[in-house]
């Protein structure tokens, strides 16, 4: 974590920064994001990065894409790499409590005051770049593309030996896409910004499959027939050799059970076959889940192919890095007496994969759940998985991005008359006392939906509920 600002004049270039940076274009934060080449636009991320000397084109860099899971196994990828002894960044987003979060280095993230160095580099060629595009009718740089440009940036000063970035927004027109990777890595696919990406699994996969380079291998841990077939075509068509879960490597997982009494780990065994033959067997696995798994197994594969590039990496490292890669709001356990689970699921496959998990590895009998998601989420089949699954459902809405979706508009997406009980709470604080004061210190309390959500929640937790906020529930 980053350290705190403690003198005034620091703390006041710090908030300056952050005004700086929230104040660009952000699609993060914006209900509709119109995902076309006029407002993604690769060249003006090309341009800007060329005025402060192109640090992306000499990093050593793995590009993971993916619906699902790309985050987790970034992380996973980039501490395999650190416990081999290789100075490596890490580019990741959302963030979930500070903007410093996304650019990291062997695990520790970019420190405040080189955030505000940072911004004091990009600003004068962004604002000159603001000029340009405004002459031509057209915006300048986004914030997502600002702030990646800073994370190249801060890779470059503290002379990494290995960047792995993850994707932001499907792939094509990402504004990662600029880089000339080793491997290029896409996780899964399932449905998730089709408004952005198509309303097909195969057009969603095009879109991912637009970061595949020329000649450059690609590991996927797509399995399911229809996207599967278009990344073979789009690799086929590149060149690029490609290496599949279930085909060309496997994973078998053994899960942690009753994780309510106390932390435990799961296990996999890794196998690639062919030329590069590997096996890793009886690994512990801190992330929990089966899908946690199908991630490792992918970062494992990609570490194969660093390999036969000539990289050095120990399976020591490898093993001691599956024990220690945290991945925070992934499943993970915040508190016990009662436990609680924040996990950032925010499409209908991760309530799928979050579901299967809680019924594998937590045995609590009672279930409280706190829901807030975004617009433009399937958020009426996510509710209508989770809602049977739990004893007491209450919907509220995330305060730190205007994205949220109404209360109201989720109550109406949840079918009438289930047994579950089912309350609104207005503001993510009230929700959070209303599931306290409903589990008692047996059950789980199950957080999910978005990041956003997720991020307010763990805050509120780890805080021991302090905030306070008079907001009172009331029933459906």
């Amino acid at each position: 974590m980053a350290t705190a600002l403690v003198d005034a004049p620091a703390a006041t270039a710090y908030r300056a920064a952050l005004d700086y940076l929230y104040g660009r274009v952000n699609y993060e934060r914006q209900v509709a994001v119109p995902y076309r080449e006029a407002n993604f636009r690769l060249d003006r991320m090309r341009e800007l990065l060329a005025r402060l000397g192109s640090p992306h084109l000499g990093q050593r860099i793995v590009h993971v894409a993916g619906t699902k899971g790309k985050g987790s196994t970034a992380t996973l990828i980039a501490a395999v790499l650190s416990g081999a002894g290789n100075r490596t960044a890490l580019y990741t987003s959302p963030h979930l409590h500070r903007v410093e979060e996304r650019f990291a280095v062997d695990g520790v993230s970019c420190s405040p005051e080189e955030l505000v160095e940072l911004v004091a580099l990009v600003r004068p060629i962004v604002e000159q770049l603001d000029v340009e595009e405004a002459a031509a009718g057209r915006t300048g740089p986004t914030y997502f593309e600002v702030t990646t440009a800073m994370a190249f940036l801060h890779f470059v000063r503290r002379n990494v030996d290995a960047t792995v970035l993850e994707v932001g927004l499907g792939g094509r027109l990402d504004s990662t896409n600029v880089c000339k990777p080793l491997v290029s890595v896409i996780t899964s696919i399932s449905f998730d910004h089709m408004e952005q990406l198509g309303a097909t699994l195969a057009a969603i996969a095009r879109e991912k499959a637009g970061i595949i380079k020329p000649g450059v291998p690609v590991v996927s841990g797509v399995t399911n027939d229809e996207p599967q077939a278009v990344i073979r075509s789009v690799a086929a068509e590149r060149g690029s050799a490609l290496v599949e879960l279930d085909r060309d490597f496997f994973v078998e997982y053994r899960p942690p059970r009753d994780l309510d009494d106390e932390p435990r780990l799961g296990a996999i065994d890794f196998r690639r076959c062919g030329e590069a033959a590997w096996d890793i067997r009886d690994a512990e696995l801190g992330l929990v889940g089966r899908h946690q798994a199908a991630n490792a197994a992918v970062a494992l594969a990609t570490i194969g192919e660093l390999r036969k590039l000539g990289w050095n990496v120990p399976d020591e490292a490898v093993r001691g890095a599956l024990v220690t890669a945290r991945c925070p709001a992934r499943v993970e356990v915040v508190a016990r007496c009662p436990t609680v689970v924040v996990d950032a699921a925010h499409n209908v496959a991760a309530v799928d994969a979050l579901l299967a998990t809680l019924d594998e590895s937590f045995a609590a009998r009672r279930r409280v759940l706190i829901f807030a998601t975004t617009k433009g989420k399937e958020y009426g089949e996510m509710l209508a998985r989770l809602v049977p699954r739990f004893d007491d459902v209450i919907v509220t809405r995330y305060r730190n991005n205007p994205r949220g979706v109404p209360t109201e508009e989720l109550l109406r997406a949840i079918e009438p008359g289930c047994a579950t009980r089912v309350r609104a709470c207005p503001t993510p604080f009230g929700a959070w006392e209303a599931a306290r004061e409903s589990a008692g210190s047996d059950a789980l309390v199950c957080v999910t939906g978005s990041f956003f959500i997720a991020a307010e929640v763990r805050t509120l937790v780890e805080s021991g509920g302090c905030n306070a906020d008079p907001a009172a529930s009331r029933e459906l």
